[in-house]
């Protein structure tokens, strides 16, 4: 356990107060009755810009996504923290997520930050708690920026596994140039859930995913890039990255 204590001391980086702007383009559904064909009606979908300013509290959040080393630690498959299994894990849903941040939790004896169901379909978020939790939205990409201005950080091949360069697997975390606050893999190798839902008017649960992956084309791969997926979806390029509130 001293071991896993002094790994994520070091992991956790401190992001300071602040204040992001979001945007993103949300669709608006109308029926349209001219559209009728074969008793069928149409749905034209209008896409509306949404902007708004979130101001972000101190925080902490991983320097690296979560590795298969860590999770299988937590999740009770593995007893020691090497050097040797450091990919991310991949193949976990959002509810998978959740379920790990309750669990590292509870073994460093921290409150759990999240009150779920028997099946996590119901989550409710302990706003209160020193557990650990996945960042908000605004709190990626404000961490992700780093107050920088551009779409990225840094030059793409620099800072990013992603189609062009990753030879169709993802890498190890860490092997490319960090932001200004020393996080690793922002930008690419793995997509990184994040707590917020999408759209919910429109698309129900979805929830957020963040910073594009090992398979991405170079323009998904960006610091306001947002998509969205299923909390019960898993695929080869997704994992997430842990935070705590400073309370």
């Amino acid at each position: 356990m001293t071991n896993l204590n002094h790994y994520l001391k070091e992991l956790m980086v401190y992001i300071p107060e602040g204040e992001i702007c979001l945007r993103d383009f949300q669709n608006e559904q109308k029926w349209i009755s001219s559209n009728y064909k074969f008793g069928m009606p149409g749905i034209r979908k209008n896409l509306k810009e949404v902007i708004w300013n979130v101001e972000i509290k101190p925080f902490y959040l991983a320097k690296y996504t979560v590795t298969e080393d860590l999770y299988a630690i937590i999740m009770g498959k593995k007893f020691s923290i090497t050097t040797m299994d450091q990919k991310p894990i991949v193949n976990v849903s959002w509810i998978d997520a959740v379920k790990f941040c309750n669990s590292l939790s509870d073994v460093l004896g921290y409150d759990k930050y999240y009150d779920c169901d028997q099946n996590s379909k119901s989550v409710v978020c302990n706003h209160s708690s020193n557990g650990f939790r996945l960042p908000t939205d605004a709190e990626w990409q404000y961490a992700c920026k780093a107050k920088s201005k551009g779409y990225r950080y840094g030059e793409i091949n620099e800072i990013a596994w992603y189609k062009d360069n990753s030879n169709e697997h993802v890498h190890n975390v860490g092997e490319k140039a960090p932001n200004d606050w020393g996080l690793h893999d922002m930008i690419g190798n793995v997509w990184e859930w994040c707590w917020d839902l999408y759209d919910e008017k429109i698309f129900g649960n979805y929830r957020i995913i963040r910073g594009g992956s090992w398979a991405e084309e170079e323009r998904g791969c960006g610091a306001t890039c947002r998509r969205k997926s299923m909390p019960d979806f898993f695929i080869d390029d997704i994992g997430f990255r842990i935070a705590r509130s400073i309370i």
